[in-house]
């Protein structure tokens, strides 16, 4: 099977080429914006960049094509909207009309639990829930119109066959230096992470959680299906405040979120930390899901405990552990000190 993974540096697409490439039989090609050295592990690269009008490199990597698994995604800069929305959303429909031009048969693409309307109660979803997201994420929103994008490409009957991945939140200790780049400030080292005396949260917090191993075995069942279908997928159990509090070895400390967001506004507008209040909007309202149907259609069972990934993730952002890909390379504090002089801090800059 030729298989094609856009946003393949990642940190999803990262843990399926390992796959992948470990079980063998399959034709691969990764496209990302800035590709990896090329290695002798079976995969073809291909520099593109969504964000832009299509150079022809899309229809040309898809060409051939079995299926197309969409991983690519931007979080930063946060204060470019504007950017981001031309790789979120205008990514999928350039993607989408890539496929469609290929003939490709089916389109794997990965939505978010982000996508969701916001809770009524902590009872676990199913993919009937509304996709209206939460009005106060810009990541969110976009995830929205991404699935409308697919909607309408349904409703007109689009010969390329749909499948929606909607994950909670995707951690592995590989993408730990990613994270720690996208969320954590510059002048912050990761070792800092582990003295930290006290974390303030929300005591309502309550989040599904899922391993990108565990995402990956997800896309690989999928891809044996006819497609048409959306999944959730999330480990047991959710993610507390007093577990994300025990895995950084400090004591909770009740903070309304309300309060919390304050603090996160201001000092995202002031650009000393670059994770907009969106996100604390998200995290309060996102619903827990309910994984049966892909339990019952896909035969997808996590294999690591959202408490086991917590854990994983966490160790990862203290070391600085990465892939070595260029979006997951690991965070120096040589690095921060030249990308803030050359570039400005991660929320504003723009890409290279």
């Amino acid at each position: 099977m030729r298989l094609v993974i856009t946003g393949a540096t990642g940190n999803v697409g990262t843990a399926l080429l390992r796959r992948l490439v470990v079980q063998g039989g399959h034709e691969l090609v990764g496209v990302a914006r800035r590709p990896p050295d090329a290695g002798d592990n079976g995969v073809e690269w291909v520099a593109t960049d969504l964000t832009g009008e299509d150079d022809g490199a899309l229809g040309a990597a898809f060409r051939g094509a079995d299926a197309v698994v969409h991983l690519a995604w931007g979080f930063q800069p946060s204060h470019d909207v504007d950017h981001l929305e031309r790789l979120g959303v205008g990514g999928t429909s350039r993607v989408l009309a890539a496929a469609t031009e290929a003939g490709v048969r089916h389109l794997v693409h990965m939505s978010s639990v982000g996508a969701y309307s916001p809770k009524r109660d902590d009872r676990p979803v199913d993919e009937s829930w509304p996709t209206e997201g939460v009005a106060g994420s810009v990541y969110s929103r976009h995830k929205v119109l991404a699935e409308r994008l697919l909607d309408a490409y349904e409703q007109r009957g689009g010969p390329v066959a749909v499948t929606r991945l909607r994950p909670g939140i995707i951690g592995q200790r590989g993408a730990a230096s990613g994270l720690l780049r996208y969320a954590v400030p510059g002048f912050v080292p990761a070792r800092a992470l582990a003295l930290l005396p006290v974390l303030p949260l929300d005591r309502r917090l309550l989040i599904p959680m899922v391993h990108a191993d565990d995402v990956a075995s997800a896309i690989q069942l999928a891809l044996e299906q006819p497609g048409g279908a959306a999944f959730n997928l999330a480990a047991e159990p959710p993610i507390t405040p007093a577990a994300v509090a025990s895995a950084l070895g400090a004591r909770l400390v009740p903070v309304p979120a309300s309060v919390l967001r304050r603090g996160v506004s201001v000092s995202w507008t002031l650009r000393i930390q670059q994770v907009d209040p969106g996100w604390l909007d998200l995290a309060m309202q996102v619903p827990l899901l309910d994984t049966r149907r892909a339990r019952d259609e896909l035969g997808w069972v996590p294999e690591v405990t959202a408490d086991a990934v917590l854990r994983e993730t966490v160790a990862g952002l203290v070391r600085g552990e990465s892939t070595g890909t260029p979006v997951l390379r690991p965070r120096t504090a040589s690095g921060r000190l030249a990308d803030l002089v050359r570039r400005g801090p991660v929320g504003d800059r723009e890409r290279p």
